[in-house]
Order: structure tokens, then C-alpha cells, then sequence
């Protein structure tokens, strides 16, 4: 009975977190314009958001802006967690607290902030993509660095010592030895990223051009008066971005437990 108990929590606690999406994946592919009413089965919103050359361009942005991000995140995140990893004990706790802080504070504090600094103090063009491109870094970074440390602290010390008396520098062996070994925590890092790149909202706000939406900024807009079909193409997109997640989620998955099974061989 007490597991009977527990899968019935179980299922109502998933029940309210993906019944509203699947309730949107179902009118994504029909005629209705509003929640509510369901009308006939049909693909035209999915032929809306492929056709559709500003959704089309705002998508491939979005895409461009979060890829770009997220290389220059993981890059950086990964160095960084790399010499806090072998840095003091006092300087490891302060660069670990310091990382703390871009995650811990508020999107629209950092985006105004970034905003203030490049923009007003700077004096750099409203135009640029700049200001962008580094708000979405100093978003990302820090999910890197939380990434990465707990694989570098599962290491095996002796590799990298060995390495070296080996013949190793210390350059060849971190890229021999410790990088290979922390692939997953950088991985799972950049796949992060881009995540929260494409989901953001606060900080494009503040940073972007005038003339440059993602998909984020872009939905906002749209519910404030856009034309009917690309407010239903929109539930479409959802709809992509949805299962783009599982799938990303799924083969992650299948990936880890490929390795845990390969080294317990």
C-alpha cells in the first residue's frame, strides 16, 4: 500500500508538470486559435512556422546567439574550473563563492548591469551584438563551472603524476589525461548553455539590439498583439523545442549509463 501511495504521488506531481505541455503539443496540431476549443486535426501551424521568414530568421538567431554562447561559455567555465581545481585551498573557496554569485543573483540585475557597464559607461553602439553575446556568457559560465568541478574532483591524481614522469608537460598531459576524463562534465556544461542561452529572457532584453529578437523576447511580443496564425505557429515551435529536450535528454541519458556499463567492464 505504501508503494501504491508513493507511484500515486508520483504521477500527480508529473501529471502537473507535463499535462499543460501536452495539452499545448495537442493544439499545436490543430485548427483552433484559442485554448479551449478543439477543432479539426491539421498541420497548419507547423507550415506557418516553416514559412514564415521572420520566425525562420528569429529561430536561426536564437540558435546562432546560443551556440556562439555557449562555445565561449564552456571554453571559459571549463578553464576556469580547471585552475580553481588546482589553485590553494583559500583561493579555490573564494573563485568557488565568486562563481556563486552569477547564478545565485537575479537575470535583470545582471542584464541592466552589463547594459549600464558596455552600453552607457562604454559608450558602445546600441546596435552591437556585443552586449549581448557577453550577458548570455556571464549567464552560462558559471552552469559550466558547476559542471565540470564535480569531474575534476573525481579524478584520479596519480594519473596526471604519472603523466608527468612520463615525460609530460603539463600542457600535454591535461590534454591527454584530464581533459578526456572530464569530456562529460564539459558536455553536460555546453548542453546546459544552450539551454538556458535559448531560454532567456531578461538579460536579451536589456542587451540586444532593437531590431534582434529570440525566441524568448519574440513570444513575449507576439502576445501582445501579433497576428492569430503566428501565435498558433508559436505553440508549434513549443511543441519542437519540446521534443528537441527529450531527445537531448534521452541520449544523454543513454550515453552515461553506455559509460558506467563500459567501465565496469
Amino acid at each position: 500500500m505504501k508503494r501504491y501511495i508513493q507511484y500515486g504521488i508520483l504521477s500527480v506531481v508529473l501529471l502537473f508538470m507535463y499535462f499543460p505541455i501536452l495539452l499545448l503539443v495537442v493544439y499545436s496540431f490543430t485548427d483552433s486559435t484559442t485554448i479551449g476549443a478543439i477543432r479539426g486535426f491539421s498541420f497548419h501551424n507547423y507550415v506557418t512556422l516553416f514559412t514564415t521568414k521572420e520566425l525562420l530568421d528569429m529561430i536561426a538567431g536564437t540558435l546562432l546567439l546560443a551556440l556562439i554562447s555557449a562555445l565561449i561559455a564552456t571554453v571559459l567555465g571549463t578553464v576556469g574550473a580547471i585552475g580553481s581545481f588546482y589553485s590553494k585551498k583559500k583561493v579555490r573557496i573564494f573563485l568557488d563563492g565568486i562563481n556563486q554569485v552569477p547564478i545565485i543573483n537575479a537575470d535583470v540585475v545582471t542584464g541592466f548591469s552589463i547594459c549600464v557597464l558596455l552600453i552607457i559607461v562604454f559608450g558602445m553602439n546600441k546596435n552591437s551584438f556585443i552586449p549581448l553575446v557577453v550577458g548570455h556568457v556571464t549567464l552560462c559560465a558559471p552552469f559550466v563551472y558547476t559542471s565540470v568541478m564535480p569531474k575534476l574532483k573525481q579524478l584520479d591524481n596519480s594519473l596526471y603524476e604519472a603523466a608527468l614522469d612520463l615525460g609530460c608537460t603539463p600542457k600535454e598531459a591535461l590534454i591527454k589525461i584530464i581533459i578526456p576524463q572530464i569530456v562529460p562534465g564539459i558536455f553536460s556544461g555546453f548542453v546546459l548553455a544552450v539551454t538556458l542561452s535559448l531560454d532567456d529572457y531578461f538579460i536579451t532584453t536589456y542587451t540586444k539590439p532593437a531590431t534582434f529578437d529570440t525566441i524568448s523576447t519574440y513570444v513575449v511580443n507576439a502576445t501582445r498583439g501579433a497576428q492569430t496564425n503566428i501565435k498558433t505557429a508559436l505553440w508549434a515551435l513549443s511543441t519542437l523545442i519540446f521534443l528537441v529536450v527529450i531527445a537531448a535528454v534521452c541520449f544523454m541519458n543513454f550515453h552515461n549509463k553506455r559509460g558506467e556499463e563500459l567501465d565496469n567492464r
